[in-house]
């Protein structure tokens, strides 16, 4: 619950702005891909459902997830196993990633890399992080790409020994899409 709460303040905070530049920009169709490269076999998946905000003169962001949006398993059986298994998503259901910006942000530049650190929160189990984005400015806002790992061992998520040869124990993470005031 004081999770939510610290979520919700963050995106109120995100609403409110002075800034000449900077109003909140907004998306609520990101894309998350991730793949699971093991030795016995690869696992893809991807959601089209992410939601955020990034507030540039802040300099803060918050992005979320639900777990059960990621679709493109090998199978039915795959995806039940992992929302049911291994993300655990009736108790865990949205994956987060709240914080600052170090890096500020030219609003006019057309193209730039920022960091971003924050809570990596997956599972219910938080990890602090510093991911490299790159920002491509568009006429209605910008375009955010991002690709990084994620240790499962980091996020409590446990890994069977019967099917340790077929997920992998670092997953490959690709975010983007369009932040629009």
């Amino acid at each position: 619950m004081r999770k939510r709460l610290t979520y919700l303040f963050l995106i109120a905070g995100l609403c409110t702005d002075g800034s000449h530049y900077a109003q909140t920009y907004r998306t609520d169709q990101g894309e998350i891909r991730f793949v699971s490269s093991a030795r016995l076999e690869n696992i893809k998946a991807e959601s089209e459902t992410m939601k955020g905000a990034v507030n540039f003169s802040k300099q803060t962001f918050a992005f979320s997830v639900e777990v059960n949006s990621f679709e493109g398993f090998n199978s039915a059986l795959q995806a039940e196993h992992f929302r049911e298994n291994y993300m655990e998503t009736p108790v865990h259901p949205k994956a987060t990633f709240t914080g600052k910006l170090i890096d500020p942000v030219n609003p006019d530049a057309a193209q730039q890399k920022v960091r971003a650190k924050g809570v990596l929160l997956i599972h219910g189990v938080s990890k602090d992080r510093i991911i490299d984005i790159a920002l491509s400015k568009t006429t209605k806002g910008f375009q955010f790409t991002s690709s990084f790992h994620v240790a499962l061992n980091d996020h409590n998520i446990v890994i069977p020994k019967l099917v340790h040869q077929k997920i992998a124990e670092t997953i490959a993470v690709t975010v983007e899409g369009k932040l629009i005031e």
